[in-house]
């Protein structure tokens, strides 16, 4: 194995328990039913409080287009490395196919392969359907309308999880709704290969997502982790449910009341894993900053306004993400140097 691909021992403490982390069912705030609603939002509140980390049954997106988006997903991956390339992430892009993120990293490289694109469901082409039909041939032609209805859904569910997060915090019902209804998301298809010395090296390294809110689908292989209680849990793969975390982004929004879920991926010897993952961000230019009543309920501001933008240059241009990108944003944000960055 390339030492480019070896982390450091204390990133590869291994997880020997099982997360308990709460499900959160959904229908009963589909159907409008307030005491539903507010168990979930309570579920939900102890969760983030601890450490960011739920998932979510009943939660009205399609099975069979999830399954037909991970078919996509490993048509894709499964494609010679000389077409992969052909959709090859560029210098400066959030867009495109990445090997190991070496085009961005010179060591700590993550075991695995990704896809990305964005999602705006206010421009003419929301995701680029063209993306994949002019670069990959028109036989992908169907694998951008598939994403196209998956980010539809995975947007819409987003926006719910919203309000819930609004009503555990007390305030008002469609404050972070509204403020994330015209933002450009990210998707992101994963491929974890095998790999021949798993304990040398990660799929995702410890990171806490600079993004608003994550919805991840992963399959039943299994790898996905979080740092809780002071060690890491595996989480078990749940049959028809969806992974959320929350992200930096939010973490601000709440005034640092929740959390910004640490966790990593760990790889096998033998057997491969994919997972979906769906960003929800703000428009680039709104300014970030927690509703009013709760910075008085609290007494004083825990972040400074920025805006996504900011961020998003921040964790591309000078930073790699990791457990503590929230707090060395602020220290960068507020510095005379960034502002002439």
């Amino acid at each position: 194995m390339s030492r480019r691909f070896v982390w450091p021992k204390q990133d590869l403490v291994g997880a020997h328990q099982e997360l308990t982390e709460p499900v959160v069912d959904l229908e009963g705030f589909f159907r409008g039913d307030e005491e539903a609603i507010k168990q979930a939002s309570d579920i939900i509140k102890a969760a983030c409080l601890q450490h960011g980390f739920f998932q979510v049954i009943n939660h009205g997106v399609d099975l069979n287009l999830i399954s037909l988006a991970h078919d996509h997903m490993h048509n894709f991956f499964k494609l010679p490395s000389c077409d992969k390339l052909r959709v090859q992430r560029l210098p400066g892009s959030l867009w495109g196919y990445s090997s190991g993120h070496a085009d961005r990293y010179l060591s700590k490289l993550p075991w695995k392969e990704t896809l990305s694109f964005g999602y705006n469901e206010n421009c003419p082409n929301p995701i680029g359907i063209d993306f994949f039909k002019s670069t990959l041939g028109k036989d992908f032609e169907q694998t951008g309308l598939v994403y196209l209805k998956y980010c539809e859904a995975m947007k819409g569910l987003s926006l719910s999880i919203m309000e819930l997060l609004a009503i555990s915090l007390g305030v008002d019902r469609g404050y972070y709704r509204s403020f994330f209804e015209d933002g450009c998301s990210i998707m992101r298809c994963n491929f974890y290969p095998p790999c021949q010395e798993p304990g040398l090296t990660l799929g995702t390294g410890p990171h806490r997502d600079p993004t608003a809110l994550t919805i991840l689908h992963q399959d039943q292989v299994g790898g996905l982790e979080v740092f809780s209680d002071s060690v890491w849990q595996t989480v078990r793969p749940r049959q028809n449910a969806l992974v959320i975390n929350i992200g930096d982004t939010f973490m601000a929004l709440s005034n640092g009341t929740y959390k910004s879920c640490l966790h990593r991926a760990v790889v096998t010897k033998y057997e491969e894993r994919r997972s979906l993952a769906f960003f929800l961000c703000p428009k680039e230019d709104k300014v970030v900053r927690p509703p009013p009543d709760l910075v008085c309920n609290q007494g004083r501001r825990m972040y400074p306004d920025f805006t996504w933008s900011d961020l998003l240059r921040f964790t591309q241009k000078y930073y790699r993400a990791d457990d503590a990108t929230l707090q060395n944003f602020t220290k960068w944000i507020i510095s005379p140097k960034s502002a002439s960055l």
